[in-house]
């Protein structure tokens, strides 16, 4: 046994091996106190595990191919109301434009525009949508949360009148429809790609920079000549751009556009795909690798939980605990970091 060996040693070599391992359990602590990712990549791994004890088919190709699709479309909006977040703002309207974009999409294709320029028309018609949130919100001075309601149910009643509440088809080909999300690992691909782009420009760029030091200290970052009113207004059309294009993956995916998808509830599975993997809702602190962790951790639990036949309503009883008990973490971590404690 390893403790025997240990005792079988001289008291001195017992000593040091001891003080080694306190060291290394330390140092692991450490990490974890100082990465945010990693307790969300533990929690992800054994759920893994769990699932894949309690309902073998958890695994199998066809459910993962699921699994990534779902998570892929909640991590592409999460990347975007992390930055938004970040900023001590929130976008509640990216759900609906996630619906808007792939309908702008198909009325330009109908109207003879080829499909990669329709998808670019679409990206458009979502960074209107962010200018406007930014506007409101930068210039005017109105809160995020109040105009991004407003803009959720303008979107919304937008969204309906030009299809008439009728989904759509869309016909695009095979080459577009491959590379524009048609399968899940074109989907996944996106959102991979997404996520190390956008955590780049977060942490080794200077607009990431200064995302941070909006929401930290606005007031300081005014001072030392920073724009914050630009740094939101961007970080605003980009959460857009990021709710438009998830929406055109999805239409490709599914074939199918439908006015009702997507909405409030892909919004808020973004918004806690970003608290449960280290944003936190105050502002001047967060992770894009975290919000995809976040994903794919609400992707598994919703997935294990359909495949183990436990209630639709008890997934959302864990999601709001999960939710509570990472805040409180979340909070407490990022306190600690701040205090510079070591333990």
């Amino acid at each position: 046994m390893p403790g025997d060996e240990v005792d079988s040693l001289p008291p001195r070599q017992q000593a040091d091996r001891r003080a080694k391992h306190r060291n290394l359990a330390r140092r692991a602590w450490l990490f974890l106190l100082h990465s945010r990712e990693a307790s969300i990549a533990i929690a992800a791994i054994l759920l893994i595990i769990y699932f894949w004890s309690t309902a073998p088919a958890f695994l199998s190709l066809g459910n993962v191919a699921n699994l990534a699709e779902y998570a892929a479309t909640t991590a592409i909006i999460a990347a975007g109301e992390v930055l938004v977040i970040i900023c001590a703002e929130v976008d509640l309207s990216a759900g609906m434009v996630y619906a808007l974009a792939p309908f702008v999409m198909y009325f330009a294709h109908e109207a003879g525009v080829p499909y990669v320029f329709a998808i670019l028309l679409a990206l458009i018609a979502a960074a209107i949508v962010g200018v406007i949130n930014g506007f409101i919100t930068v210039v005017l001075e109105i809160p995020s949360f109040i105009t991004t309601l407003g803009t959720l149910f303008m979107i919304n009643g937008f969204t309906l009148t030009i299809s008439n509440g009728y989904p759509v088809q869309p016909q695009g080909t095979p080459l577009v429809t491959n590379l524009f999300g048609g399968n899940a690992i074109s989907q996944i691909s996106w959102a991979i790609g997404v996520t190390l782009v956008l955590q780049f420009v977060l942490v080794k760029t200077r607009w990431g920079l200064h995302t941070i030091a909006t929401g930290g200290n606005p007031l300081g970052a005014a001072e030392v000549g920073i724009k914050t009113g630009r740094i939101k207004m961007g970080n605003f059309i980009l959460c857009s751009v990021l709710g438009g294009l998830a929406g055109v993956l999805d239409a490709f995916r599914i074939s199918s556009i439908d006015p009702l998808a997507g909405g409030t509830d892909i919004m808020f599975m973004a918004i806690a795909s970003s608290v449960i993997g280290g944003t936190l809702l105050t502002g001047g602190s967060g992770t894009i690798i975290g919000a995809f962790l976040g994903a794919a951790v609400l992707g598994i639990l919703k997935n294990g939980f359909t495949l183990s036949g436990v209630s639709a309503f008890t997934f959302d009883m864990i999601l709001g605990a999960a939710i509570l008990i990472t805040m409180v973490i979340n909070v407490r971590l990022s306190q600690l970091r701040a205090a510079g404690r070591e333990v």
